[in-house]
Formats: C-alpha cells, structure tokens, sequence
C-alpha cells in the first residue's frame, strides 16, 4: 500500500485522500477506535477531514497503520418506513427496467450505509445501490422537495430532512425524524449507520 497523502487544510486541520468511501468510512472509524488526536474525525465520499490536529508527523504515524481492507465494526440497524409514492418512481423502474413493485422491492432489499453528512443536519449519503443502478439528477432541480422526501441520484440515496431545493430522483417519503439536537447522536443515519427501508 501507498503511504497517505496528507494535506494540510487551515492552520490545524488535515485531509488525507482514499479510493472511494468505503475507505473513508474505514479509515475514520479506526481513527476514532485508536484516539487519534484531533477534535473531530470527518469521513466524505474520498476524504476524511482531521479537524484540530495538533501533530501533522504524529497523525501520520499513526495513520500509517491503517490498512484499506480493514473492515470496521457494523454499525446500528435502522430501518426507515417509506411510503413509495414518489414523482420519480416511473422513471426510476424505467432505467432499472422493471416495473414500480420492482423498484420498491430492490430499494427494499438494499443494507444501505451512512458514508457521510450531506448539505444539512440530518442528511446522510448512504452507500450501496450498485452502479448499475445508478440514475442521473434531474436537469433542472426541483424549487422544493418536501421534507422526508427518500431519492437517489447517482448511486448514493438519502432522505432529505427538510423541504429544500433539490435535484434527486424521488422514491417516496418517510416521517421518520432524521435530526433531533436532543438525541445523542442527533443525526438517526449518523455515519457507519446501517439502513433498510421498509415499504408501510
């Protein structure tokens, strides 16, 4: 294996690059397993960002023992009840060429994982639609998707957590409350989070 690329971002925090986030998802969790000393540990789709880092050449050390193909501990199940009734699910069953029932079903089948927050507190971007699945944003985004509103684009899915803006394709909704500041953690699909949804 390559050694780390470490990149100093700001005064004292560091960006180490990875293949894809599976190993960032990876490389955050054994960082936070061995203490690394930084104040936070943030995993993104190809990053982990190392906030309040004290010791570039300590943190390097450190990482260097990390291997891509250690495994981290599963995280929690969370199963999420949908409604699938979304705007997109004609087109979504088109491009997987199958019918509604076929999408609901696949979409249903799939252990989702939390690789990392998203645009706002509570949006997660869960691995684990196969590329071949994958389907394209809308052209044009929506002026407000409501809140709870289950999508995909790309081959990432998530829920969003309030109405907003967006360009994801729309498989149905949930009530599920996905931040709630009171919660230990607040986010429901902190990273590391396992997820279904449930067709209900």
């Amino acid at each position: 294996m390559e050694p780390l690329s470490l990149r100093r971002v700001g005064a004292d925090a560091v960006l180490v690059e990875v293949a894809d986030s599976a190993q960032a998802r990876s490389l955050a969790a054994y960082a936070r397993a061995v203490r690394t000393p930084a104040l936070e540990v943030v995993p993104g789709a190809r990053t982990v960002l190392f906030d309040g880092v004290p010791d570039l050449d300590g943190l390097a050390s450190l990482l260097g023992r990390w291997s891509p193909d250690d495994e981290p501990e599963p995280g929690p199940l969370v199963e999420v009840p949908v409604a699938y009734d979304g705007a997109d699910l004609a087109f979504v069953a088109e491009r997987w060429e199958t019918d509604v029932a076929g999408v609901v079903a696949r979409h249903g089948a799939i252990e989702f994982v939390s690789a990392f927050g998203g645009f706002a507190p509570g949006f997660a971007y869960l691995a684990g639609l196969a590329e071949e699945y994958a389907v394209p944003r809308l052209e044009r985004p929506r002026a407000r998707v409501p809140a709870g509103s289950v999508a995909l684009a790309g081959s990432w899915c998530g829920v969003y957590p309030t109405a907003s803006p967006g360009g994801w394709r729309l498989l149905g909704r949930t009530d599920a409350p996905l931040w709630d500041p009171d919660r230990s953690p607040p986010a429901l699909l902190a990273p590391g989070t396992r997820v279904r949804f449930v067709a209900g």
